[in-house]
């Protein structure tokens, strides 16, 4: 059995990043060669001399959308805050509601003086209710209007710009958090590594609970994926395939990134919508992924099992064991790893 307690690990509340870095690529960069079980401390902008011109680098360009809605219940006035997670069509969002009790089948949530309403029509478990929204007008305009950005519950202070939030290439509106690992790149590194002959290839997951649900059993295998969303276009799927053929390295920005192009990989990419429940964690064999950029994940997380997954769980403890004497800054804010 693989134990959820294996992948705990001790942190320091000083090390959890609160506010971004006035440079994006100013965080550091640990490196992690796999093969040699090296460790190297670098900074992110190093990352242009590890890619060369034989190297692919997948970037999920989801945008978040402004997702987190606080109202309160027409009949009642109670404050109930509400995080939209997934569109499921026809106005219908699978959502978290908090606090879940004072929320029953029929339940009406009034934002803004009531120009969006959500009505709570199914509930499951742990918060998870499915509401249909009500409104006039355009959605993603009113969430600009009355929603916030759903920062992580582990992020305390205020966030000046919400576009430090964002990638600087997002651009599909429907995620619920940020594909972190992305939040390091710069217009002018990304420009400087195709320069370089780095093929860049745009894929989305738009991430939800799935990425961000705590593992709240001790047998692994026991832990259940909710499903997210992603699309690969045609020319992606077209890149993606000629890269394979040719042997070139295929590196994922972001563990959204990795479980993306593991989930649509049969014998080949094509053009697909689809959903995924995908859980990886050590004992799962890549089939595309040859490294990956990511950040430090939670504790006990599915994050932390994933790139233990790839690196080896011994290995990848170390690190973090490592990145903890360092003083490197942790989780979305933080800084990051290459794996290769």
């Amino acid at each position: 059995m693989i134990k959820t307690s294996d992948y705990d690990y001790n942190l320091p509340e000083e090390l959890i990043a609160q506010t971004p870095l006035l440079k994006r690529s100013g965080s550091r960069l640990m490196v992690l060669n796999r093969q040699n079980k090296t460790i190297e401390h670098r900074q992110f902008s190093d990352i242009i001399n590890y890619l060369s011109s034989n190297d692919v680098l997948v970037l999920n360009d989801t945008k978040v959308i402004p997702a987190r809605l606080i109202g309160e219940k027409e009949d009642t006035k109670a404050v109930i805050e509400i995080l939209l997670l997934k569109d499921l069509g026809e106005n219908i969002w699978q959502c978290l509601a908090k606090p879940q009790r004072r929320v029953k089948l029929g339940s009406i949530i009034v934002f803004g003086s009531g120009l969006l309403k959500a009505k709570c029509i199914k509930k499951e478990d742990m918060g998870i209710c499915e509401f249909e929204l009500i409104y006039k007008g355009i959605l993603v305009e009113l969430l600009d209007k009355l929603g916030q950005m759903p920062l992580p519950p582990y992020i305390h202070e205020n966030l000046n710009d919400p576009n430090r939030y964002q990638t600087v290439y997002a651009k599909n509106p429907g995620s619920a958090a940020a594909p972190t690992a992305g939040l390091h790149f710069t217009n002018e590194l990304l420009e400087a590594l195709k320069a370089k002959g780095v093929e860049i290839i745009f894929i989305t997951l738009h991430v939800g609970l799935g990425t961000f649900r705590p593992v709240e059993v001790e047998d692994v295998s026991e832990h259940k994926m909710h499903e997210e969303y992603y699309e690969i276009s045609k020319e992606a799927a077209l890149a993606l395939n000629r890269a394979k053929a040719s042997g070139k390295r295929i590196i994922a920005c972001g563990t959204t990134s990795t479980r993306t192009l593991e989930s649509a990989y049969d014998n080949g990419f094509r053009e697909c919508c689809a959903t995924t429940d995908i859980f990886i964690y050590p004992g799962y064999k890549f089939k595309v992924v040859d490294a990956q950029i990511t950040n430090f994940h939670l504790p006990k997380s599915t994050l932390i099992m994933l790139v233990s997954a790839f690196a080896g769980k011994d290995f990848i403890m170390a690190a973090y064991n490592e990145a903890v004497k360092e003083k490197y800054r942790f989780f979305s804010f933080g800084d990051a790893m290459f794996i290769e």
